[in-house]
C-alpha cells in the first residue's frame, strides 16, 4: 500500500530537472564565465529558500512500452524564495536548454511567475539570458505553425509583465545575450542590471547585419550602450555583484504598493553638520564642484544607491535613507551641462517621480539648475515637451517632496523643483541664486539701447550687472517671503532628517492612480 514507487518516480525526474541541459550544456555556460540559472538563483535568495515551482515540465521522451527514458526540462526555473528575510518570486532563464529560446519554453511557467508576484503582492525578480521565452525562427518547425505575436495567452503575458509595475518591486538582471523577448522583460523593470559582459538588443547581430551594420554583441548593445541609453540602469563586473545590487535595491522598498517602505535602524547622527558644506559650493559662479560629496554628507552614512548614473547626467537620481526612512533623491551635477535639463535628464526625472509616486516614497531635491538646455541640438531632441511632462509628473505625485536650492533655479526649468499646487518644504543655502532667467546674456538683450549708447559699453554691462546682482540676493527675496527659508548649509541634514519624520504619517499605502511606466 505504500506510494514509494511513485516518490521514486519522483525523484528520478527532478533529477533530469537538475541535469538542465545536461552536462556539457552546463560546462559551456561555466567555461564563458557564466552560472546557470539553479546557480544564480541560489546565489540570489537566501540559504536554503527557494522553493521551485514546475520542476517537473518538460519534454519526456519514452520507449517503446512506454517507459520514461529521459525529461528534457523547459528553459524556465522559477518559484518562491526569500531576500533578507522577506518572500520574493524569482524567474530564471535556462541558457543550457536551447539558448532559453521560445522552442523548449513553457509560456506558462513565465506567466505564472508573474501572476504569483502579482497575487501574493511579492516583488519579482527576473534572471534573463538569451530570447526569454522569445522567438525562434525554429519555433516554425518544432510547432508546425508560425506563431502569432500576442495571440493566445501572449496578451496576458504582456499584462502582468508591465501590470506588476504598478504594484510590486520588479528587478531584472541580463546574465548574457538578452533579445526580444528577454530584452522586453529586461526593460520593463523599476531597476534594470547587466554585467559588462553581457549584452541585450532588441534583434541580434546576425539579423542587424542584414541591415549593413556588422557589429559585434557589445559593439550593438553592451553594457556602454546600453546604460547610456537609459535602457539599462546599472551595469556591474560580476553576477554577484548584480545580485548584490538587486538586494540592496529591495531593501528600499516595501514587497508592494500595499505596504510602506521599510524604517530601519540608523546610528548617524541626525544632527550631524559636516564644516566642508560651507565651502562645497564656490563663490565663482563659473566654477563647478562635486554634487555626490554634498549628497553623502546629508544622507544617512553610506545609504545613497545611486541608479541610471550613465542617463540624464545632469541629475544624480537614486534612493538614500534619512534617519532610517528611504527616500528618492534627485540633485543636479553642474559637471553635466552646468546642471540644466535636456531631454534625457527631463525623462529620469518622469521616472523617479513616478517611482516615488508608486512605493509612497518621499522626495528629496537638492538643487541647482540654470534651466532647460538651449541650442539647436536641446530643440531636435524636443526638450521643451518632455520638459513639462517632467513638470507634470512632478505635479501629479502626492507624496511629500522637500528641496534644498544650493545654488541655481532659472527660467521654466526653475519651476520644476516642487509639486505645483501643494505644500511642499522648501529651503535655500546662502549660495542659491535665482531669477527668470540668468543674467549673464540676459542683461545685453534687455539694457541692450543703454549700454550700446555709453561712452564704454563694457563699464556700463559691469555697472547694471552689480546693480541687479545686489538685487537678486537670496535675502531680497526672503524678505519678500518669495522663498520660506535661507539656512546654515550645516543644517541641511538635521532638517532633511526631520522632513523625513513629517512625511511618515502622511504616507499611505495602496495603488496609485499615476503609476510606474517603463
Amino acid at each position: 500500500m505504500s506510494w514509494q514507487n511513485e516518490l521514486d518516480e519522483l525523484e528520478r525526474r527532478s533529477a533530469f530537472a537538475r541535469e538542465m541541459g545536461g552536462a556539457d550544456k552546463v560546462k559551456r555556460q561555466h567555461d564563458g564565465g557564466r552560472l546557470t540559472v539553479r546557480e544564480r538563483i541560489d546565489r540570489m535568495v537566501d540559504a536554503d529558500s527557494f522553493h521551485e515551482v514546475g520542476a517537473l515540465a518538460g519534454v519526456g521522451e519514452y520507449d517503446e512500452h512506454a517507459r520514461l527514458k529521459t525529461v528534457t526540462p523547459a528553459n524556465c526555473v522559477f518559484g518562491r524564495g526569500k531576500v533578507d528575510g522577506r518572500p520574493v518570486v524569482v524567474v530564471g532563464d535556462d541558457f543550457t536548454v536551447r539558448g532559453g529560446s521560445a522552442d523548449a519554453s513553457i509560456s506558462n511557467k513565465p506567466l505564472m511567475a508573474e501572476e504569483m508576484a502579482h497575487e501574493f503582492r511579492l516583488p519579482i525578480i527576473r534572471i534573463i539570458e538569451g530570447s526569454g521565452g522569445g522567438g525562434s525562427v525554429k519555433t516554425i518547425e518544432t510547432r508546425g505553425a508560425s506563431n502569432l505575436p500576442g495571440g493566445v495567452g501572449g496578451t496576458r503575458s504582456y499584462y502582468f509583465m508591465t501590470g506588476n509595475l504598478a504594484q510590486v518591486p520588479v528587478v531584472g538582471l541580463g546574465l548574457g545575450s538578452v533579445a526580444g523577448l528577454g530584452a522586453a522583460r529586461l526593460a520593463c523593470s523599476h531597476y534594470s542590471i547587466m554585467t559588462r559582459e553581457s549584452a541585450m538588443f532588441v534583434a541580434g547581430p546576425p539579423l542587424v547585419a542584414r541591415l549593413g551594420q556588422p557589429l559585434s554583441k557589445k559593439e550593438l548593445g553592451g553594457a556602454e550602450i546600453q546604460t547610456r541609453s537609459g535602457a539599462i540602469d546599472t551595469a556591474v563586473d560580476t553576477e554577484d555583484d548584480a545580485f548584490e545590487c538587486a538586494r540592496r535595491f529591495l531593501s528600499y522598498l516595501p514587497s508592494s504598493v500595499y505596504g510602506l517602505p521599510p524604517v530601519t535602524e540608523c546610528d548617524d547622527d541626525t544632527e550631524r553638520g559636516d564644516e566642508f558644506l560651507m565651502s562645497a559650493i564656490p563663490r565663482n559662479r563659473r566654477q563647478v564642484y562635486k554634487m555626490r560629496p554634498i549628497i553623502e554628507s546629508v544622507v544617512d552614512k553610506g545609504s545613497f544607491f545611486e541608479m541610471g548614473r550613465n542617463f540624464g547626467r545632469s541629475i544624480i537620481a537614486g534612493l538614500a535613507r534619512l534617519q532610517g526612512h528611504p527616500v528618492v533623491l534627485l540633485a543636479s551635477d553642474p559637471y553635466h551641462y552646468a546642471g540644466s535639463w535636456n531631454a534625457e535628464t527631463c525623462q529620469k526625472v518622469v521616472r523617479f517621480a513616478d517611482l516615488a509616486e508608486t512605493f509612497h516614497l518621499p522626495v528629496v531635491y537638492l538643487m541647482d539648475c540654470p534651466g532647460f538646455l538651449i541650442g539647436l541640438e536641446a530643440e531636435k531632441t524636443a526638450t521643451i515637451r518632455h520638459g513639462v511632462r517632467a513638470m507634470a509628473a512632478m505635479n501629479q505625485t502626492t507624496v511629500p517632496w522637500c528641496t534644498m536650492i544650493v545654488r541655481n533655479a532659472f527660467g521654466v526649468a526653475g519651476v520644476a523643483h516642487q509639486p505645483s499646487g501643494r505644500f511642499s518644504l522648501r529651503y535655500a543655502w546662502p549660495s542659491a541664486y535665482w531669477g527668470s532667467l540668468p543674467l549673464e546674456g540676459g542683461v545685453e538683450a534687455a539694457y541692450s539701447a543703454e549700454i550700446e549708447a555709453a561712452a564704454d559699453p563694457q563699464a556700463k554691462l559691469t555697472e547694471i550687472e552689480e546693480r541687479l546682482n545686489a538685487l537678486r540676493s537670496p535675502f531680497r527675496s526672503a524678505e519678500k517671503f518669495w522663498v520660506e527659508e535661507i539656512i546654515d548649509p550645516r543644517k541641511t541634514r538635521s532638517l532633511l532628517c526631520e522632513f523625513a519624520r513629517l512625511a511618515q504619517p502622511v504616507l499611505v499605502p495602496g495603488r496609485v492612480s499615476l503609476a510606474m511606466r517603463p
